[in-house]
């Protein structure tokens, strides 16, 4: 059965990102398609993104597509910088005095051209350092450029337990979430490894309103069970 996708939809996508003028591979969910382009990175995770359509997790143009597309059928798209991450601006990049730059660095010895910096609550990338100065640019690494998405709907997810587990998985790259459904009320018992994600803070915040869009959760609980060490006989 072939899927129409609407906002809201919970879907599954494997897609190849390239630059669409050099059509140099970005970024790919599909392990060969990163070998072929010599961009593998071992130990990272290659499998379909989860998405819900209409919730702002992709650029625009990426969303309108998949509001007309299907699923299971390979979808090309080309998309301008307006509906991607816009046009490069030149008062986002900024120029500053190397003492003040090295106040906002915690580890100055990881200061390189290339490396993310933050300062004043912005990320950017360091460009330029000489004669005492460092140029920082704030636009988005992708600012200015046409994309172009190689693209498959892979699966259209089904029943809400499984939609609450596939954002669940996605979002935290962790699995054996229990879920229980209360009317609309969700309950959600973390595996055991989450517990020590230093990220896990910030990743509950994150469900809370992927769930609200994805499931249509109202109250959202958390539940943690710390099992008791295991003492060895020498201890």
């Amino acid at each position: 059965m072939v899927y129409s996708v609407e906002e809201g939809t919970i879907v599954k996508i494997d897609y190849d990102l390239f630059n669409a003028e050099t059509d140099a591979l970005i970024e790919t969910t599909r392990e060969e398609t990163a070998k072929e382009n010599d961009i593998h990175k071992e130990g990272q995770n290659y499998s379909p993104m989860t998405i819900v359509v209409g919730s702002g997790q992709l650029i625009e143009g990426f969303e309108e597509s998949l509001l007309e597309a299907k699923a299971n059928k390979d979808i090309e798209l080309e998309i301008p910088p307006e509906k991607a991450y816009g046009e490069r601006k030149s008062e986002d990049v900024e120029t500053y005095g190397m003492e003040k730059m090295m106040r906002f660095v915690r580890d100055p010895e990881s200061l390189a051209i290339g490396s993310s910096v933050e300062i004043n609550g912005r990320t950017g990338i360091l460009k330029y350092v000489a004669a005492g100065r460092a140029r920082v640019d704030y636009n988005h690494p992708l600012a200015g450029q046409s994309l172009k998405y190689n693209y498959k709907i892979v699966e259209v997810i089904k029943g809400k337990k499984e939609k609450a587990q596939a954002i669940l998985e996605s979002q935290t790259g962790h699995k054996e979430f229990d879920i229980k459904f209360k009317a609309n009320d969700i309950t959600i018992q973390l595996p055991q490894e989450m517990l020590y994600d230093p990220n896990a803070s910030m990743l509950k915040f994150r469900l809370v309103s992927s769930l609200r869009d994805g499931v249509n959760a109202e109250k959202v609980i958390f539940t943690e069970i710390h099992e008791p060490r295991a003492i060895s006989e020498e201890e």
